[in-house]
């Protein structure tokens, strides 16, 4: 029989188990890291491509509405209901994506007036990337398309949100040539620093890649007006167009000079000679307690003024469009002479 014995010298040269270096283990998740990220950058790239055709093809075969005024700059959009009574300028609020559709239920309130709305850069069919957005430039485009549809005489200026900075602005610096100021929950100009403001650029991003569009198809109410003052036509057209305009370079920069253009705004009173009627909902009211004073301080100078409080949200003219128009109407027949 024969014994085996071991090798000492064997076993110790036997190699023996180590535990894998973290490196390793860093490399491993750096690759997974890669990976992942590859993957969101693949996702948002096929994201933004089929946004962008889907855009191309719904601006194809979508008939654009109103009449384009070209301007030094580039061109506008200008919507005008034809009426024979007295101009009426509608000024929108910042960012609505289309305001000769945004307006369309008070428009149809307005029978006894011409209203004209001015989609200035940035807004619905206009250029969207003109970026100079100060309250000079603003003011004085819509006055040279007013000019270029041979407007003659004064004219009525109303204005929602942002829209009553431009209005008043509008009138100080064309005096003679507006006979009433209309506020929807208008902002009040105050002043504040003179610097412009960062530009945004999230919402350009959310646009580009598509989740603007995604937004909208699984949650509508985001984008469409509530209430049932809009045609179906035109609640589709607000849905093309918030996905076609949302945070364009134009509006963008309007953004960045909000600030600004409040303190240029604010720099002059309300005229005290020409008749102002304001309308501020109920829910500006509730969520800011300086709202009613800042309008009732903006007011005080105006020798024939009316402040009305409607109940409701911010965008009045959607769901209480019947009473702006009836107040509107009235207001102007006591107040301004034909």
């Amino acid at each position: 029989m024969s014994i085996q014995t071991q090798n000492p010298a064997a076993t110790a040269a036997a190699p023996t188990t180590l535990p894998k270096p973290k490196r390793s283990l860093r490399r491993r998740f750096l690759r997974v890291v890669v990976i992942v990220v590859a993957t969101i950058l693949a996702l948002n790239l096929l994201s933004a491509l089929t946004n962008a055709a889907m855009t191309r093809s719904e601006r194809a075969s979508a008939v654009p509405y109103g009449q384009t005024v070209t301007l030094e700059n580039g061109t506008v959009n200008v919507v005008r209901s034809g009426g024979t009574g007295p101009t009426l300028v509608l000024f929108s609020g910042y960012g609505t994506p289309a305001p000769g559709l945004d307006f369309a239920p008070l428009v149809r309130e307005l029978g006894a007036f011409d209203v004209i709305i001015v989609e200035g850069f940035g807004y619905g069919y206009a250029d969207t990337d003109v970026t100079d957005r100060t309250v000079e430039n603003i003011t004085s485009e819509v006055h040279q398309v007013l000019e270029s549809l041979g407007v003659t005489g004064p004219v009525i200026l109303a204005g929602h949100s942002a829209g009553g900075l431009y209005t008043r602005y509008y009138a100080n610096a064309y005096p003679g040539e507006v006979s009433a100021i209309i506020g929807i929950d208008p902002m009040a100009a105050t002043a504040s620093s003179l610097q412009v403001g960062p530009a945004l650029h999230i919402e350009a991003t959310l646009r580009t890649l598509g989740l603007m569009r995604v937004a909208s198809k699984l949650a509508p109410s985001l984008v469409t007006p509530p209430g049932g003052a809009f045609t179906a036509d035109e609640l589709h057209r607000i849905v093309q167009m918030t996905n076609w305009n949302y945070g364009n370079a134009s509006l963008s920069a309007e953004w960045a000079h909000l600030g600004s253009n409040s303190t240029k705004a604010a720099a002059k009173p309300m005229p005290s000679d020409i008749p102002t009627l304001e309308f501020l909902s109920t829910e500006s009211i509730k969520f800011d307690a300086t709202w009613l004073p800042k309008h009732e301080a903006e007011l005080a100078g105006v020798t024939t003024h009316e402040l009305v409080t409607v109940e409701g949200a911010h965008y009045l003219h959607w769901t209480q469009a019947p009473l702006l128009g009836r107040t509107i109407t009235e207001f102007v027949d006591a107040n301004v002479a034909n």
